[in-house]
């Protein structure tokens, strides 16, 4: 494999679900989260916990989306960035599909990374200025961006 390659799968992974350096991935702001716990909201009309989970599923579709062609052409449900949860009660087993959703699009985005023609990571990605390599090292900083929002929207809930 390509060591530019490699070096964007490690920090897709160490983003989400890899023991690193900077303290908690995606997956460690959300260890130990019950779906009532992800559905409290830090004030009115601010996102929970739930959403951030799904919002952060949703651009790792967007990636795949943009670097190939044979990925899913639309996300898991209708919408686009942002997705209202929950819908009704806090059931856990929503909070939990919608984990392993979050993971599904992981696995998803990280094979079609490692698929992907590295002569090509220098190429405009369609998403503005930015090129295929800065668009997987950019959902690597979404996937931290959120964790560390999720470990703040915890503590302003009183849960961590």
């Amino acid at each position: 494999m390509h060591h530019r390659t490699e070096g964007l799968l490690l920090a897709l992974d160490r983003a989400y679900d890899v023991r690193s350096w900077h303290g908690p991935n995606l997956r460690g702001a959300l260890r130990g989260v019950k779906a009532a716990e992800a559905a409290r909201r830090p004030a009115p009309a601010r996102h929970n916990v739930w959403e951030e989970a799904v919002h952060c599923a949703y651009w790792k579709y967007r990636a795949a989306y943009l670097l190939d062609p044979a990925a899913p052409r639309a996300f898991d449900e209708r919408g686009s960035d942002w997705f209202a949860r929950p819908a009704g009660a806090a059931d856990e087993s929503a909070w939990r599909a919608d984990l392993g959703r979050l993971a599904e699009w992981h696995a998803l985005l990280r094979g079609v990374v490692a698929g992907f023609d590295p002569s090509r990571l220098d190429d405009r990605s369609g998403r503005g200025e930015f090129t295929f390599e800065e668009v997987i090292a950019g959902v690597a900083a979404h996937d931290l961006y959120h964790a560390g929002q999720i470990r703040l929207v915890r503590r302003l809930t009183g849960a961590g």
